[in-house]
């Protein structure tokens, strides 16, 4: 049988930890984890706490609290395998000449990219059947009070905030499904409703408004009907709309054709040419006669062709020279997004592919990964998205925690699309009248949650978060 061992602090069990665990048990037969003892580890959370949440964990075989440097309980006991993350293998590895005196091994990864499958199993089939399952861990961690998220809420009233980015119109073409074609192998439906739903960069400046602010939206669209679709739905929600078209583009479409509650088909209308210069610089001259009452700018880019690199360099300078809180998100769909384009800003929501495609980093653990985008960014706060995983959330300068993890508290999830759009919202304005990192990601959650629990992007109003938190 062989034996594996794994060390290490296990502060705040996140993804990471999850995928490095994964990936060490099936490396061997047997997983054997050390949790480091407090006077080993000075991170403020007790050994004991610690290690109940390794032993907890569905891929440990056993797990102890280590009072020796690892490599004495290495010597001592001969593991056949002993697995580090990535991001050790290319320091001093003393485990080594330990290692080579019996035929041991010493392997490193940060696990497969993906979902933490055989916990997050569990977590479905045992899920209850409300909407949102509050994470209490999480809230009890950071001493959360729940007038305080309440009263946090409740001051969006007072911002001012600009959105701008890639407009994109989501059509859902319900169909009942006829079976299959006689003559070719292909599935043949017939349309029976439409539904349009306001995306993309709109649907942010559609959330900032139900939750309250005062909201102004600068967006490029086509000359076609759209355009008109998209101008009428925003001013309804009482929001300056300022679209400037574009007769080189149509107005961004996708259309999701559905049967019986699953998407059969997505087809993408669009054109991702960067925009003219003409209409960059009366971009640039409409923000700049608007930001002087600025509370919060955010950047929503798909990169369709309205955020180039000019824009955001302008338009970031301008923000910073008037201490305006900035955040953005860049979805790649293809690719062609970077979110490292975006300099300085208070907080960016990156998926974690996103976060591999803009470093070019296909191997580094989650921890690592924000620190390189810190780093090249100059971010503040990453909450990296991880689909079912949740959210990894990393800290550069409040104080207490570097990082920390939220599962994802949506139980009930109809569609996914919009759950990222509703958390860059709801944190960024949070955090930009006074809520903590902790705070405000935790709103960011609960929005998203409340999102995937029904189909299309619908607003999410301020009211339906205060129900949550009830």
């Amino acid at each position: 049988m062989r034996k594996v061992f794994v060390s290490g602090d296990f502060n705040i069990l996140h993804p990471g930890h999850l995928r490095l665990l994964k990936f060490a048990k099936e490396s061997g037969h047997y997983l054997i984890v050390g949790v480091n003892s407090d006077a080993i580890s000075d991170k403020g959370i007790s050994q004991d706490i610690r290690l109940e949440s390794i032993e907890a964990t569905s891929y440990v075989d056993e797990a102890f609290i280590l009072d020796i440097p690892a490599v004495k309980y290495i010597k001592k006991s001969k593991p056949d395998i002993v697995v580090k993350g990535k991001e050790h293998e290319l320091k001093e590895n003393p485990e080594l000449d330990i290692l080579a005196e019996y035929g041991g091994k010493l392997l490193f990864s940060s696990g497969e990219i993906g979902f933490s499958s055989m916990d997050l199993l569990k977590k479905e089939f045992l899920s209850l059947s409300n909407n949102v399952n509050h994470s209490s861990n999480f809230i009890k961690r950071h001493d959360m009070n729940l007038e305080t998220l309440k009263n946090i809420i409740e001051k969006f009233s007072s911002l001012k905030v600009l959105v701008i980015g890639d407009t994109i119109v989501d059509e859902y073409i319900t169909c009942e499904p006829l079976g299959m074609s006689q003559e070719d192998p292909t599935i043949v439906v017939s349309p029976l409703a439409t539904n349009k739903f306001i995306g993309g960069a709109a649907i942010v400046a559609s959330h900032a408004r139900t939750l309250g602010a005062e909201v102004k939206f600068i967006s490029v669209v086509g000359a076609d009907e759209n355009k008109n679709y998209v101008q009428n739905g925003l001013e309804d929600l009482g929001i300056e709309t300022t679209l400037f078209s574009d007769s080189t583009r149509p107005t961004t479409l996708k259309q999701r054709f559905r049967a019986n509650n699953k998407t059969l088909l997505r087809v993408n209308h669009l054109k991702q040419h960067s925009i003219s210069r003409d209409i960059e610089s009366a971009v640039l001259k409409k923000v700049q006669d608007n930001i002087k009452d600025m509370d919060l700018i955010i950047f929503s880019d798909f990169s369709y062709g309205l955020l180039t690199d000019t824009i955001i360099k302008n338009i970031t300078a301008m923000g910073l020279e008037k201490n305006i809180f900035m955040s953005a998100d860049s979805q790649s769909s293809s690719q062609t997004g970077d979110i490292t384009k975006f300099k300085a800003m208070n907080l960016v929501t990156p998926t974690e592919r996103e976060i591999r495609l803009s470093l070019n980093d296909f191997t580094s653990g989650l921890v690592v990964l924000s620190e390189k985008l810190s780093k090249k960014s100059y971010a503040k706060y990453i909450f990296t998205t991880l689909g079912a995983e949740g959210i990894m959330i990393y800290n550069t300068t409040q104080g207490g925690f570097l990082t920390d993890n939220i599962d994802a508290l949506g139980s009930l999830v109809k569609d996914v699309s919009g759950a990222g759009d509703s958390l860059l919202t709801c944190s960024s304005m949070a955090l930009a009248v006074g809520g903590d990192i902790w705070q405000s990601s935790y709103l960011g959650s609960l929005a998203a949650a409340v999102q995937v629990s029904r189909l299309g992007n619908v607003p999410i109003k301020k009211e339906e978060i205060l129900q949550e938190l009830n």
